[in-house]
C-alpha cells in the first residue's frame, strides 16, 4: 500500500503516538484503508515521518488491543473487518440541562440531621493522621466481607454494655448503610418469605425491593400491632420497637412478649429489628433490645452510626442469628466489605479508646437541651399544636387541625425558607390522619435557633400563641 499520509504536529501537547493511532483508526472506520490491508513496518514509517520505533509500536499496540488491526508473526500488521455501528440522527438538544436544586434553608426540620458543632474533630484527626501512615500499608489491601474483626469485636462489647445484646464477631456484617445491608438480609431470607412493615414506617424499605410484596401493619401509641400481624401470612416483620420511625411510639412489653412468640412459632419467621437511634432517650430507662430478650434465634439486629457519630460515615451493621450463619457464608463469600478498611479502624480506634462512649454521653445532653427547648416552645401553642413521639430520638410529631393539607403547608413553609416533612411521606398504605402531621427533627438546628425556628414557622402557617389560647 502507498505510506500512510498522516501530519502529526509536534508543537502539541498531545503525545505523536495518541496523534498516529486516531489518524489510523479513524482511516480505517471512514474506509480510506481497505480490510486487509497490510500496515506500513514500523521501520518504514518511522522513516517516514521521522518518529521514532517506539512511537509507532506504541500506536499498534492500541489498534490491535481495540481489534483495528491485527498481527501476523514475521509478516506484520493487517486491518481487521470491524462491524458498522448504526446511526441514528438525534434532534439536537436545546433544553437546559436540569441541575439538582440546592435550597438553601434558614431552619431544616429534617429528622436525619446531626449537631455538627459537637463533633470532635480534634480527636478524629489526630486518629486519622495515625492511621494513614506506612505501619498501615496492609490496610491497602482487601479485608474481611463481613468488615473488620476488631471493629465488630468493638460492636460486640458495646452492644452488651448498652443494649443488653450477647453476641459474637462472627456474627456481625458490616456494609455501608441500611440500604446496601437490607438487600443482603432479604435476599437470606429467600424471595418467597412474606415481609410485614410497620405503617408508618422507615420510607426506604419499599424502594429497595418490596414494593409489591410488603404487607402494611397499623401502628398505635404502644407500637406495631401484633394482633394484625397475626391475621397476615407474613412470615418477616420489620420494626423499630425501641423508637417507632416516624411515630415514636415505644413497642409495650407485652406486645414484644407477642412478637417474640409468633415468631417463634414457625421455622421461616424471623423478626429485624432496626435499632436506628436507641442510643437517645429522654424520658425513662433505656428500652431493652428485642434481640436481647430473644431466645430462639429469632432477631436479626440491625443498626447504624448515622444518628451516633455522623450519617456521611457510612458504616452500618447486622447481627445474625447463629443458625443463619451459615447461610450467610454460603451466599456472600465473595462479597467484598463496602466500608473502607481504614474508615473501620479509625472508628475502632475511636471505640477502643473510649472517645465513642463519651462522645454518645455529651450529645445526650445536648439533644437532650435541643428536645426540652423545641416541646417547651410548643407548649405555648398548646392545645392547638398536639406533639407526640416525644420521649426519645431526634424528631417529634406535631398535629395541627387547620384546612390546608400537608402539601400546602409545606410549600408555604419552604416559600419562608423552612423545610418541614409530612409524616405522608412514610406511608407504606392510605392512613387517614385527623389533622396534618409533621416530622420536626432537631438534631441539625442550633439550640439558640429552635425557639425562632418555630415561632417563624408556626407564624407563615398563620398560628399564634394568643390564636392558640383563644382555641
Amino acid at each position: 500500500m502507498d505510506m500512510l499520509m498522516f501530519t502529526l504536529d509536534k508543537n502539541t501537547a498531545k503525545p505523536l503516538y495518541e496523534q498516529l493511532y486516531i489518524g489510523i483508526k479513524d482511516a480505517i472506520i471512514d474506509k480510506q484503508i481497505e480490510v486487509g490491508t497490510k500496515l506500513p513496518s514500523k521501520k518504514k514509517l518511522a522513516d517516514f515521518l521521522n518518529i521514532s520505533q517506539t512511537t509507532i509500536e506504541i500506536a499498534y499496540s492500541q489498534l490491535m488491543a481495540e481489534g483495528y488491526v491485527g498481527s501476523k508473526p514475521r509478516i506484520g500488521f493487517f486491518v481487521e473487518e470491524i462491524d458498522e455501528l448504526p446511526f441514528i440522527e438525534k434532534e439536537p438538544l436545546n433544553m437546559p440541562i436540569e441541575t439538582a436544586k440546592n435550597n438553601t434553608y434558614q431552619f431544616d426540620f429534617h429528622p436525619g440531621k446531626i449537631d455538627t458543632d459537637s463533633f470532635p474533630f480534634s480527636i478524629w484527626r489526630k486518629y486519622a493522621k495515625n492511621l494513614y501512615d506506612q505501619s498501615s500499608k496492609e490496610l491497602l489491601q482487601i479485608g474481611d466481607p463481613q468488615g473488620e474483626f476488631v471493629l465488630r469485636a468493638e460492636i460486640s462489647n458495646y452492644l452488651y454494655q448498652s443494649r443488653g445484646i450477647t453476641c459474637k464477631p462472627e456474627q456481625i456484617v458490616i456494609g455501608s448503610g441500611t440500604e446496601q445491608l437490607l438487600p443482603m438480609i432479604l435476599r437470606l431470607l429467600g424471595d418467597d418469605s412474606k415481609f410485614a412493615l410497620e405503617n408508618p414506617g422507615y420510607s426506604a424499605i419499599p424502594r429497595i425491593q418490596l414494593e409489591n410484596r410488603a404487607l402494611p401493619i397499623p401502628v398505635d401509641d404502644d407500637g406495631l400491632m401484633v394482633d394484625e400481624l397475626e391475621k397476615t401470612n407474613a412470615n418477616i416483620v420489620y420494626i423499630t420497637p425501641s423508637h417507632q420511625f416516624p411515630t415514636g411510639a415505644v413497642l409495650s412489653a407485652t406486645r414484644r412478649t407477642q412478637l417474640l412468640n409468633w415468631a417463634a412459632k414457625g421455622e421461616d419467621r424471623y423478626i429485624i429489628e432496626d435499632d436506628y437511634d436507641s442510643e437517645f432517650r429522654y424520658k425513662g430507662k433505656p428500652i431493652p433490645a428485642l434481640q436481647g430478650m430473644d431466645q430462639n434465634n429469632k432477631v436479626i439486629y440491625l443498626s447504624t452510626f448515622t444518628k451516633s457519630l455522623m450519617p456521611s460515615l457510612r458504616v452500618a451493621y447486622f447481627v445474625l442469628p447463629l443458625p443463619l450463619l451459615a447461610k450467610y457464608k454460603q451466599l456472600f463469600n465473595f462479597y467484598s466489605a463496602t466500608v473502607p478498611r481504614f474508615d473501620q479502624h479509625l472508628l475502632t480506634d475511636f471505640m477502643r479508646d473510649g472517645y465513642f462512649s463519651k462522645h454518645l454521653n455529651r450529645m445526650r445532653k445536648i439533644y437532650r437541651k435541643k428536645h426540652e427547648k423545641l416541646t417547651e416552645v410548643f407548649e405555648t401553642y398548646y392545645p392547638l399544636v398536639s406533639i407526640t413521639g416525644d420521649k426519645a430520638g431526634m424528631h417529634i410529631l406535631i398535629s395541627i387541625p387547620l384546612s390546608k393539607g400537608e402539601d400546602e403547608l409545606k410549600e408555604i413553609a419552604e416559600k419562608n425558607k423552612i423545610a418541614i416533612y409530612p409524616v405522608s411521606d412514610y406511608l407504606l398504605s392510605p392512613i387517614e390522619w385527623k389533622f396534618p402531621t409533621f416530622l420536626l427533627g432537631f438534631g441539625g438546628i442550633p439550640l439558640d435557633q429552635i425557639e425562632e425556628g418555630v415561632h417563624q414557622l408556626m407564624k407563615c402557617w398563620g398560628i399564634s400563641k394568643s390564636t392558640s389560647k383563644a382555641r
